[in-house]
């Protein structure tokens, strides 16, 4: 028999995702009987509330997660990976919103409108895949589905909030002093740890994490291995070029893609959006109507819009697609698989 309430934890639940998670777990009334808030010891000892009651945050240990029955991670890659084998130890499923995981074999990289069936492999772990990826993943899936695709070339508008509290309060402080006519002050983006440092008020920054050899940033290499990887296609062409934008949530992506089937239109692809879960399609140009971040951040779903046809490729079509980062782009995602978990009867205990 279903087991009704879990024991949860979560941890970085003082950070932007984990107090996400914290606001969507409540709203979705997840069956919950005990909650467990876990943070690095800076941050224990902060009080949090949840459905009314205050919760002091616990330092994060492995002790902690004694009779847990899931853990929602988003402390950072080494929390991750220093916490989440011993979670699993103690019986935890974790969902882990780090990259720390995500294309290791065998850890299924999970986006529920996706591949949720890769959710019955886990051995204790599955992976939140990168924000940018999520919910470009969920507008192409409609499209995989009934045509195939054969390329994809992205390039996005990502807002500060994906880089974390301190970049957000720095773009704020920076917009300030320009607007009196001060210096502003760079310390945080693209990367805290590089090198140099650049304004990011009333500015546009084409470095989204550290470059690899190949000349793409980290984050666009993310984007085109995990898109393989929860798409199941490992030979997909797909570039990524990711730009950092003085918005403070909700990321924007201009996608091209290519299918692999011929014969379709733009007014295909449009009735395959319209009917797709999580996607909630925007798109009448001639009443302005499109997908923006003003009216998407707040709301789980992925929103589509300006989808056109290329005017050199009849396979090839144009979209517009828009999402808050913090929630399907993490917070939402990350708790749509717990809800899966419970849906498949993946968290049950073995005896």
């Amino acid at each position: 028999m279903t087991k009704q309430n879990y024991q949860v934890a979560v941890v970085g639940a003082t950070g932007a995702v984990g107090q996400q998670m914290l606001k969507t777990l409540e709203e979705r009334q997840f069956p919950i009987s005990t909650l467990t808030l876990l943070s690095s010891k800076r941050s224990a000892g902060k009080s949090l509330s949840f459905q009314g009651k205050t919760y002091t945050v616990e330092e994060a240990t492995p002790e902690s997660f004694e009779g847990v029955d899931i853990a929602l991670f988003s402390a950072g890659g080494s929390v991750s990976k220093a916490l989440i084998p011993e979670a699993i130890k103690r019986g935890v499923v974790c969902v882990d919103n780090t990259s720390a995981f995500r294309m290791d074999e065998g850890v299924p990289l999970v986006v529920p409108e996706v591949n949720e069936n890769d959710l019955r492999n886990h051995k204790g772990v599955i992976a939140n895949p990168n924000c940018s990826t999520i919910q470009m993943v969920v507008a192409l899936e409609p499209i995989r589905q009934a045509y195939g695709l054969n390329k994809v070339v992205v390039s996005t508008y990502q807002a500060v909030s994906g880089a974390g509290l301190d970049a957000v309060e720095e773009m704020e402080e920076q917009t300030k002093a320009i607007l009196a006519g001060e210096t502003a002050e760079a310390n945080v983006l693209p990367v805290s740890g590089d090198k140099k440092h650049y304004q990011i008020a009333f500015n546009a920054i084409p470095q989204i994490d550290v470059f690899q050899d190949n000349g793409f940033t980290y984050e666009e290499m993310k984007m085109i291995n995990e898109t393989k990887k929860i798409m199941h296609l490992p030979n997909l062409e797909i570039a990524a070029t990711c730009v950092r934008l003085p918005i403070e949530t909700g990321h924007s992506e201009s996608i091209y893609f290519e299918t692999e089937q011929a014969g379709a239109t733009a007014a295909d692809v449009k009735a395959r959006l319209s009917d797709a879960a999580g996607v909630t399609l925007q798109d009448d140009p001639t009443n302005q109507v499109y997908p923006m971040v003003t009216t998407a951040v707040g709301k789980p779903d992925v929103f589509v819009g300006r989808v056109r046809q290329d005017l050199d490729r009849a396979n090839g079509f144009h979209a517009w697609v828009v999402s808050d980062n913090l929630l399907k782009g993490a917070a939402w995602n990350s708790v749509q698989i717990a809800e899966s978990l419970i849906k498949l009867n993946l968290l049950e205990k073995q005896a």
